[in-house]
């Protein structure tokens, strides 16, 4: 889908390449991410198709313009990996048909009974549904493949659904077992209300139910998602994803997803989800409490893998962008591509808060991409004996500029009548040691709260643009009455960081574009309680782009790199 107002009325326009041939990239870009999927080139929005094939290869799909860095001339770019971070780029997978088309949002199934009949002598054919649009229309579609989902024949018969609407698109497919029939989930974008439909083929629907619970209403709807997901019994747990953590699995809960846009909260676009029970053909929400799936700006139109273990974490990736800015950002003139995903996430839900069921994600494992076996810079407390900041200067160390940093907060005093609960303050901050620019965040410890903040107004690379809003907070409750903990991870990887607060209760995704490669971190503390314990550890990441253009490498060409400067002193706070 594209930004609100936008028409795919653009001619078509066959990409700089030949059909067959996987477009090529320069990954070597400063503000390029390293960890980050990215297109080779060109403009890059939804993630669609998400699913992962019986070899254990994940496939994602998402929204591409491959002549231009704005949105348009939408295709479906295609890419694999086997781990979620080191990925392939494949060949466009999907393309428009005649002038004026685009191939819009979608999703993608294994048939694996062949109910379509396209595949009578296979298990592992893959049918893409999506959305095609056109100056009169959009409708539903389908195109088949034969080969594991790299290439794809569309069906003679399409469209599958049509209801004669310009604003009906995006639908996302999954098999209901107990009625053995697929369902559809699909929004009516400007009327705030989605459909859902069930098929026992792929190519017959037939009208179900429709949803339209508003809780952030927005001016439309987009790329919505229903599918069922695990919940924990533990979220404070220190490993809160283990499988032994997982209540036991009630196949009738289900989230449903809806990305708004325009119209957010902090504006433009955003994601907001209902935890909730289905039957097959009604979606009834557990209530009607307001819950966004971040608090930053900058991740929207995600998705969940299809055919992941019915009895793990969902696996997602979502659009790291906003469309208030998404079409200006200084990689479309300085390097030629705009727009990354997020980070590959696993997501459950735990009942944490009041409202209940809320949802806990956290980045795929990342201790494969550690460039040393152990971490560049760590702290076991530093609030002690007036060593108060660690400091880290990683510009010859961490090639990729990618880093990864965990702080975690012990022995936080309980608020009750007698004391006044946790106080003080932590912040991180990145610098660049050659323009002087630094980003950061940080926690402001209140009574039974934690406020967290980004901060992103120190940068200088994409000035003067009234929507690029460069503060966001969160309020975090602590969750144990007599000794409370509460930690912080992220990633950043040159131009986007991630934040993921207290066991994934809480993320925020943020972009950023400094003119100079961060290259340094401080992380201090001001005024903690007594007897509060603050430990801090900090990896690099290797890249997992080495290769395309020159990537700067994986350190020391895939091996272990020795560790980068650190220092340690009292006082100095990031900021």
């Amino acid at each position: 889908c594209l930004a609100f107002g936008t028409r795919s009325t653009l001619s078509q326009v066959e990409p700089n390449s030949s059909r067959g041939t996987p477009i090529p990239g320069d990954y070597s870009g400063s503000l390029r991410p390293q960890i980050h999927f990215s297109p080779p080139q060109g403009f890059m929005n939804d993630p669609n198709g998400l699913f992962l094939d019986g070899e254990g290869t994940y496939h994602l799909y998402y929204q591409y313009n491959p002549n231009a860095t704005v949105a348009g001339n939408q295709h479906w770019g295609h890419a694999t990996t086997n781990d979620l971070y080191h990925w392939t780029n494949q060949p466009i997978a999907l393309y428009p048909g005649a002038p004026g088309e685009g191939i819009f949002s979608g999703s993608a199934v294994i048939d694996v009974n062949n109910t379509s009949g396209f595949f009578p002598d296979q298990t592992n054919g893959v049918v893409a549904i999506y959305t095609l649009n056109t100056p009169d229309e959009e409708t539903q579609n389908i195109a088949y493949s034969h080969d594991g989902g790299y290439t794809f024949t569309k069906y003679s018969q399409n469209p599958v659904l049509s209801i004669n609407s310009t604003q009906f698109r995006d639908p996302q497919v999954t098999w209901y077992a107990p009625t053995q029939s697929w369902v559809m989930v699909v929004a009516y974008a400007r009327d705030l209300a989605l459909g859902i439909y069930t098929s026992p083929d792929l190519t017959t629907w037939t009208h179900a139910s429709n949803f339209s619970e508003t809780v952030f209403a927005g001016l439309q709807w987009e790329c919505p998602a229903l599918v069922p997901i695990p919940v924990l019994r533990n979220a404070t747990a220190m490993d809160p994803l283990s499988p032994s953590n997982f209540a036991s699995t009630d196949p009738s809960i289900y989230i449903l997803i809806i990305s708004i846009n325009p119209g957010a909260p902090l504006g433009g676009s955003t994601t907001q989800y209902f935890p909730g029970r289905f039957n097959g053909t009604h979606f009834t929400p557990i209530n009607s409490a307001s819950r966004l799936t971040d608090f930053s700006k900058d991740n929207y139109a995600g998705q969940f893998f299809y055919n992941t273990p019915s009895d793990a974490p969902l696996t997602s990736i979502a659009w790291a962008s906003n469309w208030e800015y998404a079409q200006t950002v200084p990689t479309g003139p300085l390097e030629n591509y705009r727009s990354s995903m997020t980070l590959p996430r696993r997501n459950v839900l735990a009942n944490i808060t009041r409202a209940g069921y809320d949802l806990i994600s956290l980045p795929v494992d990342l201790s494969p991409l550690y460039t040393t076996r152990q971490p560049l810079a760590s702290s076991s407390n530093l609030a002690i004996n007036n060593t108060n900041s660690l400091c880290i200067e990683y510009s010859a160390s961490i090639p990729s500029g990618a880093v990864y940093f965990s702080i975690n907060i012990t022995s936080i005093p309980p608020l009750s009548s007698t004391t006044p609960g946790a106080t003080g303050s932590l912040n991180f901050t990145f610098h660049s040691t050659t323009t002087g620019e630094r980003l950061g965040g940080g926690v402001f410890l209140n009574g039974d709260t934690a406020n967290f903040f980004l901060d992103r107004s120190h940068l200088r690379g994409f000035p003067d643009n009234p929507f690029f809003t460069d503060k966001f907070s969160s309020v975090n409750f602590f969750s144990r009455e007599d000794t409370s903990s509460w930690r912080v991870e992220g990633v950043l990887d040159r131009s986007l960081l991630e934040v993921f607060l207290n066991g994934g209760q809480n993320s925020g995704t943020m972009s950023f574009f400094p003119e100079g490669r961060l290259d340094s971190l401080v992380v201090g503390t001001e005024g903690l309680n007594e007897g509060v314990e603050v430990g801090v550890r900090v990896w690099g990441l290797e890249s997992t782009w080495a290769g395309e253009g020159d990537g700067e490498g994986k350190g020391n060409n895939g091996s272990f790199v020795e560790n980068g400067s650190v220092m340690m002193g009292g006082g100095a706070l990031g900021g």
